[in-house]
């Protein structure tokens, strides 16, 4: 029996990481308080690992939702993997070419579209789908501090390259 409402523990659970980083900024903090030429850059540098690792823990924690949609995504080595029980693929992230929020409620799903026209989606409920805002990060022009609450929503699109002819 939890001493917490199930809404609480909900809430301490999808932001474990966060919290997590919370603490190891404090013993950070802690640490560089001990003075010392020895301890202030040891401080310092657990201070600034701990903060980067927040922000990013952050950021993730906006898209981390409860498994509630079948299948497994799968990221290797820049391929995007979606298992899922009537359909699935794979789709390369340099082959991207927009990124698109579609649905209403708790069936949203990612719509990956590469230039030729193939596309994937990803239902955002499904395991393993957190870990697809690390692989946007690595694309260019991606802005991952734009709130995604809003349903049909274009998140990426990458801009052509154009040979310079001179």
């Amino acid at each position: 029996m939890s001493f917490l409402r199930p809404v609480v523990h909900q809430r301490l659970i999808r932001g474990r990481e966060v919290l997590a980083a919370t603490a190891a900024g404090l013993f950070g903090l802690w640490v560089f308080g001990q003075g010392g030429w020895l301890l202030w850059p040891v401080g310092a540098a657990i201070i600034a690992v701990a903060l980067g690792w927040g922000v990013a823990a952050f950021r993730r924690m906006r898209f981390r939702n409860a498994v509630d949609a079948p299948g497994l995504v799968e990221i290797d080595e820049a391929q995007i993997g979606y298992f899922g029980p009537s359909f699935g693929g794979h789709i390369s992230l340099d082959e991207l070419a927009q990124i698109r929020l579609v649905g209403t409620g708790a069936r949203r799903a990612w719509r990956l579209s590469q230039g030729d026209g193939q596309t994937l989606l990803i239902p955002v409920g499904s395991t393993g789908a957190d870990l697809l805002i690390d692989a946007f990060a690595t694309l260019p022009g991606m802005d991952l501090a734009v709130p995604v609450a809003k349903s049909d929503r274009l998140v990426w699109t990458r801009v052509p390259r154009f040979a310079v002819v001179g």
